[in-house]
């Protein structure tokens, strides 16, 4: 792909709202120059910019599911999956009786969650279901493993004026010795909602076109979208086919790590440019990481050589995915990708 997409996407994961106007001065070319790559990219490779919630402050939780189907019955099962508004990552494992997804559920309900999908789709012979605790990588953070092409004086030209959603700080054990809740969630309007499930379609969407759509004065919209964001409950992901980048394979890594090494071995997966994703989870194994190699070999060498190398790692399951029906949004309406990915 040529440098200037690659940068132009690389501009749009740093802040997906940024003014096209602003893009194309930290590139140096012009807005029509730009406006051209971006609608070319949404055509070619399927580029989307999606507003996402960050679950943790709006009450919910996630869970990382592998589910396993019987034979012939997995693309049938992760399409039902991938056709869910409150599941994300939906793929398709090798061997092609593993489907692995991410559901999100309300804090309420985050018990029974797992349960009722499983109740809800026959030919599902086995389900493992552990929750997310901590996010060191993926989801609101920003990853590099497709492209960083932009040096830090345009990476600062382009931040966005809101703090990107954290990590939040370990709470244990506290200063006083007592327990405390969590911090109540943040409670979303009527608006809210509208506004959230007109980005998630388009994360781009104009704020004359989301203010007609929720009826409202274009500065509510502002300060809604803005109250969000300093919230951090909402933030904008890129959603693109990464086959289009470089035809990286992605690799499901599952590991059990000594609880004294947890921290520390996500901290350090957060700094491979390989990782786009790694979280803590409950379950037999306690870290979940998925990595973008070129090829085998170099899957190999990161296996062997990086991840073999940190400290406190006692074991290493690994998966490779086959098939993506869904990233981070809705199902989109680019069906066909090469190497069979459906994006979503």
């Amino acid at each position: 792909m040529e440098s200037l997409n690659l940068r132009l996407i690389h501009a749009l994961q740093i802040d997906g709202r940024a003014p096209l106007r602003r893009i194309a001065s930290v590139l140096g070319v012009s807005e029509q120059v730009v406006a051209r790559r971006y609608a070319a990219l949404c055509e070619s490779a399927g580029l989307r910019v999606i507003g996402r919630l960050n679950p943790r402050p709006v009450g919910q939780t996630v869970w990382a599911l592998r589910l396993q189907s019987a034979p012939g019955a997995s693309l049938g099962l992760a399409r039902a999956l991938a056709a869910r508004e409150d599941t994300r990552w939906v793929q398709v494992a090798s061997g092609a009786t593993e489907i692995i997804c991410h559901l999100v559920a309300h804090r309420d309900r985050a018990q029974d969650a797992p349960v009722h999908l499983l109740d809800r789709l026959p030919g599902v012979t086995s389900i493992t279901a552990q929750r997310v605790l901590r996010l060191f990588k993926g989801g609101p953070t920003t990853w590099g493993a497709l492209t960083c092409e932009l040096d830090q004086d345009q990476r600062d030209a382009l931040a966005p004026a809101f703090p990107p959603p954290a990590v939040p700080p370990p709470t244990f054990p506290p200063p006083d010795g007592r327990l405390s809740s969590s911090p109540s969630p943040l409670e979303l309007t009527d608006l809210d909602h509208t506004l959230l499930a007109a980005l998630a379609r388009d994360g781009r969407t104009t704020y004359a076109a989301l203010a007609a759509e929720g009826r409202c004065h274009e500065s509510t919209v502002r300060r809604r979208i803005a109250h969000l964001r300093a919230a951090g409950a909402l933030f904008f992901v890129v959603d693109v086919d990464e086959r289009l980048l470089g035809s990286p394979t992605t690799t499901a890594i599952w590991m059990s790590v000594r609880p004294s090494h947890l921290a520390a071995v996500g901290a350090a997966l957060a700094e491979h440019p390989e990782v786009a994703y790694a979280a803590a989870t409950t379950g037999r194994t306690n870290l979940l990481a998925a990595v973008l190699c070129p090829d085998d070999e170099y899957l190999y060498d990161y296996l062997t050589d990086r991840l073999g190398a940190l400290p406190g790692v006692d074991t290493v399951e690994t998966a490779p995915i086959v098939r993506t029906l869904k990233r981070v949004g809705t199902v989109g309406r680019h069906r066909n990708r090469p190497g069979g990915t459906r994006r979503g």
